[in-house]
């Protein structure tokens, strides 16, 4: 891996897996399966295969606001998926996201599975299947639909710009960083905006645009994510801090953000979900004292 300051690109790239570094096993320039392994798959009817990355928590933040909300079709197994040990380019994995990556969902409650990849159309999904969390009214339902895909355009510069450069990056390249930090400064300040006058991201309700957007930028300004809260000082976002403590204290919400989580507090950590139980009996911080 080049860090020199006059590196010029080479004609034809080519793939040189060393220089992947913590990312070698979750990233390759290739689809398709690497290896064989069969999904696992619980009693429910929606199986899940996922990791507690903000993409992760908003398909659990939503399925367990449809169980608090009396859907009991929405009952789930959630099935872990480790992206740092490749476990996403398994063949039963592609089977269900051709594109392997966290989150996938396997309906299995019709006479044929269907299968729902990208966070987005899985919340869309799981919103028009239960019709909730999703405005009927045509022009509430296009604000809706606009946030929830201006999140799945804007995160990219928050996860694979920002996060990148800012925490990831083995050099630290003050260009891309000064640019990734403009660019989500800008969309603080979009959602801001929006949230001096609303409640909600959509407007008065609370809607599948506020599960997508919060894990991101909520996680944000909570300091969850890369450490860069002080660095784009995010307390100057005071609608946003309104609303991320807002959602934050829902209890889907914090249920949500302990599934298939592997890092952090062992109490905020649960591995798999198969039933409501689990966020009493099968924490990691239960599992280690039972050991």
């Amino acid at each position: 891996m080049s860090d020199r300051a006059d590196y010029v690109p080479p004609k034809v790239w080519t793939w040189n897996k060393d220089n992947g570094g913590r990312f070698a096993n979750i990233n390759r320039p290739v689809a398709g399966a690497a290896h064989e392994k069969e999904l696992p798959v619980g009693r429910h009817p929606l199986q899940l295969y996922s990791l507690a990355t903000p993409n992760g928590v908003k398909v659990t933040v939503m399925l367990e606001e449809l169980l608090a909300s009396g859907h009991s079709g929405a009952e789930y197994d959630a099935w872990l998926i480790r992206i740092g040990e490749g476990e996403q380019f398994g063949s039963g994995f592609v089977a269900v996201n051709p594109n392997s990556k966290i989150p996938a969902l396997l309906d299995r409650s019709g006479p044929k599975p269907i299968r729902v990849f990208e966070s987005g159309a899985i919340l869309l999904y799981l919103a028009e299947k239960f019709g909730a969390f999703l405005p009927t009214e045509p022009g509430a339902r296009a604000e809706c639909l606009s946030w929830l895909f201006w999140q799945m355009g804007s995160a990219p510069y928050l996860g694979g710009g920002l996060g990148h450069f800012y925490a990831y990056a083995p050099t630290k390249i003050e260009y891309a960083i000064d640019r990734f930090a403009m660019e989500v400064k800008r969309q603080l300040d979009v959602l801001d905006k929006r949230l001096a006058e609303n409640e909600y991201v959509a407007g008065s309700e609370y809607t599948i645009a506020d599960m997508a957007i919060w894990p991101w930028y909520g996680g944000l300004v909570k300091g969850w994510l890369y450490e860069a809260a002080e660095f784009l000082s995010v307390q100057d976002y005071r609608h946003v801090q309104r609303w991320a403590n807002a959602i934050g204290e829902r209890p889907a919400v914090r249920r949500g953000r302990k599934v298939n989580r592997v890092f952090g507090e062992l109490s905020d950590q649960l591995h798999e979900r198969h039933d409501a139980s689990d966020f009493e009996t099968s924490t990691q911080d239960v599992l280690t004292a039972q050991k």
